[in-house]
């Protein structure tokens, strides 16, 4: 007899092995010892500066730049990170099948727009998408009207959330922050070699999957 597998179900167990092989290298302890590179300053003891590259800034354009200046450089490389860990998990998720009911066929990938303004639901569904991306801009941010200072750039807790971060160690809390900023790096570069495939036509999802045709 013909043993028939499901691609989604092999694509899922791959994305999970990968998921798992990921964490384990996002949760092995940050090196943040200063290496000897050929660019050095005075941001070497920041955050993310860790092996092999140790602060990497090759053309020098922070050299002469002040703390301000890179703390909110640093707080824009934040938010895109979460937001690209966001954008791999949901483009994942449905390249593997998933939907909210109703909307089982609305494609993946870039094909999802169109599909979604061509009908009345459709256009409901990216006007809520928007409304959401402005209250969550609104939202995650630093306060400054509150009596509130924020402990590093990108903390947006604004003395109303916790989630027993305060009860961390400062060994700990530099570990979490150095994993976050890590799979947010590892994210940005990831969503986009997943649309720039998706837009040449050629696939990297396992089954050769390509996201907009099915």
């Amino acid at each position: 007899n013909k043993i028939v597998t499901n691609p989604y179900s092999t694509m899922m167990k791959i994305v999970a092995l990968l998921a798992v092989v990921g964490s384990a290298a996002a949760f092995a302890p940050a090196q943040q010892s200063r290496v000897d590179t050929a660019v050095s300053g005075k941001f070497d003891g920041e955050l993310g500066a860790q092996a092999p590259l140790g602060f990497f800034d090759p053309l020098g354009l922070l050299a002469s730049e002040s703390q301000e200046v890179f703390d909110r450089l640093r707080e824009t490389e934040i938010k895109h990170g979460r937001i690209s860990m966001l954008a791999v998990t949901g483009y994942l998720t449905t390249a593997s099948g998933i939907r909210f009911p109703g909307a089982e066929d609305i494609p993946d990938g870039f094909a999802s727009f169109p599909a979604l303004a061509a009908t009345d639901d459709g256009r409901n569904v990216l006007a809520q998408m928007v409304a959401f991306l402005a209250v969550a801009e609104i939202a995650n941010r630093d306060a400054s009207w509150l009596d509130n200072v924020a402990e590093f750039p990108g903390d947006y807790r604004n003395g109303a959330l916790d989630f027993g971060w305060d009860k961390l160690s400062d060994d700990d809390k530099m570990k979490k922050r150095a994993i976050e900023l890590n799979n947010g790096r590892a994210a940005q570069m990831g969503i986009l070699g997943l649309m720039v495939h998706e837009q040449l036509g050629v696939s990297i999802l396992p089954g050769n999957y390509l996201p907009g045709l099915h």
